[in-house]
């Protein structure tokens, strides 16, 4: 008795099977790449996704049962552009592309501003996001654009060819820039602002619910957009504590990954007035959270290893930096290496060494990149507190995770003990749970998580660096304007 999980990454998809009381029976990937046919942008056929979906569903049926029930998760916002044939009109536009600065400004003008967006989607108008690409489809690639019938998300595509259907899930749709997330509907009124006709869109469903089937009868859930599914795979699910008894932990999601992400569950619907958070829709239905996202976190330890690394192992570099004390004498990093969302929403935003000295080695500099990684997602923690989070735990998630040094960084920074919970798979283990839900095992996505997700180790701050810490962070967000200039015009 099995099922499977589904996600649909920016590299690869991965999936997952459980048992009926959470337990990984096999994990299974297949990767693919993406292009950048110029500076700034990133494509991805979508035919790729399905191939690899095809081929991972194989590797775990061959070792294990059949699911009894699929979820879906996915890398957010990137545009999928349908003909009348179902037959994909260009290259999935992916969510770290950045070609749309003019048509996101557009769309804030013709909504109201920065104020009139948020009122009208919980968000403002980031280039990331989905409706921007389509009006950039519109002006620059107008024969394309007429041929359109149907727009989706890049796990629903999955879904098409998994199982005929075309839905999303609030949580995804969240993230494109036509959603009224505090409603949990598509807004008539912002579709109308852009001239999006409303049948191109899929319905949006609550993430559990059941879409359809495969041809050999396999439910398959709505699923969720790939934060959604990593804070429900992490058991960050509120409520927050103060609705529970006192000291009782109240989880938020930081994810590791190429981007680094705050994501905390509310009470109730909050957003940021200035946009700098992204409002969303939560995994379980009546439930939201608001999430701050860097777009270069473990993307900039990678950078670093490729053009610096001079073929030393990971570990090895870690091991380098560990031996430098907080702050590396002075030293710092402005993570903005392919632009900034939280807190600044700039996708001309630079990254810099800011305090070199003559005595800083390779380690120094690794060091200063994990700090300032933290210091970034510090600056989400702050913001989602300004909204109303009450939450007192990390459960951490991602590549980054599995580095002891950056999570004692990453927690002292926060000023947060930070978890890791059983099972690292985050948002593929998330969109198993859904499965399970369609399935008919648990009765609801948070009774999914509370029977399967727990806690394996904890990192508390290191007293003695929370000072040295607090001080940097200060300089560190003071560096911010002096990097955009860089910015293109």
């Amino acid at each position: 008795m099995t099922v499977v999980g589904l996600d649909v990454g920016t590299s690869s998809v991965k999936g997952i099977a459980l048992s009926g009381d959470g337990e990984v029976l096999a994990v299974a990937e297949s990767g693919y790449p993406f292009q950048t046919p110029r500076p700034g942008w990133t494509e991805q056929d979508p035919e790729l996704w399905w191939g690899a979906a095809g081929e991972v569903l194989a590797e775990l049926r061959s070792r294990t049962a059949a699911p009894q029930g699929i979820g879906l998760s996915g890398q957010m916002h990137g545009l999928v552009a349908l003909d009348v044939g179902d037959r994909v009109l260009r290259p999935a536009l992916l969510w770290n592309d950045q070609r749309t600065a003019a048509e996101a400004a557009e769309i804030e003008r013709r909504l109201g501003g920065v104020t009139g967006a948020v009122r009208a989607t919980g968000n403002r108008s980031l280039t990331g996001f989905t409706a921007p690409k389509l009006m950039w489809m519109a002006r620059h690639e107008p024969e394309r654009y007429e041929r359109i019938v149907s727009i989706l998300l890049p796990k629903d595509y999955v879904r098409l060819r998994l199982c005929g259907e075309r839905a999303t899930d609030v949580s995804d749709a969240s993230g494109t820039g036509w959603f009224d997330v505090r409603g949990r509907v598509w807004s008539d009124t912002v579709l109308a602002a852009l001239d999006t006709p409303r049948e191109w869109l899929p319905p949006a469903l609550e993430s559990a619910a059941v879409t359809g089937a495969t041809p050999d009868r396999i439910p398959v859930a709505a699923g969720a957009g790939d934060q959604g599914a990593g804070a429900l795979g992490v058991g960050a699910i509120g409520p927050p504590a103060s609705s529970g008894p006192a000291g009782r932990a109240a989880p938020m999601s930081i994810v590791l990954g190429t981007s680094g992400v705050v994501c905390s569950p509310l009470e109730t619907y909050a957003a940021d007035p200035e946009g700098r958070l992204q409002a969303s829709c939560h995994a379980l239905p009546g439930a939201w959270f608001a999430m701050g996202v860097m777009l270069s976190a473990g993307g900039s330890l990678a950078w670093w290893h490729a053009v610096a690394g001079g073929g030393a192992p990971v570990a090895e570099l870690l091991a380098e930096a560990e031996r430098w004390p907080p702050g590396c004498e002075g030293l710092l990093f402005l993570p903005y290496l392919t632009g900034e969302r939280s807190p600044h929403a700039d996708p001309g935003a630079r990254g810099a060494f800011v305090g070199l000295s003559a005595s800083h080695d390779r380690g120094a500099l690794v060091r200063a990149v994990l700090e300032g990684v933290a210091f970034g997602l510090r600056g989400s923690l702050d913001l989602v507190r300004s909204i109303g989070s009450v939450a007192n735990v990390g459960r951490v998630s991602g590549g980054g995770a599995r580095s002891a040094l950056w999570l004692r960084i990453c927690a002292s920074v926060l000023e947060l003990p930070l978890e890791r919970v059983a099972v690292d798979e985050g948002a593929a283990y998330g969109a198993a749970l859904l499965g399970g839900v369609a399935a008919g095992w648990w009765s609801d996505p948070r009774q999914a998580a509370e029977a399967c997700v727990s806690v394996r180790s904890t990192v508390e701050p290191e007293p003695a660096w929370v000072a040295p810490y607090a001080e940097l962070r200060d300089r560190f967000e003071a560096l911010y304007p002096a990097v955009r200039p860089f910015a293109p015009d």
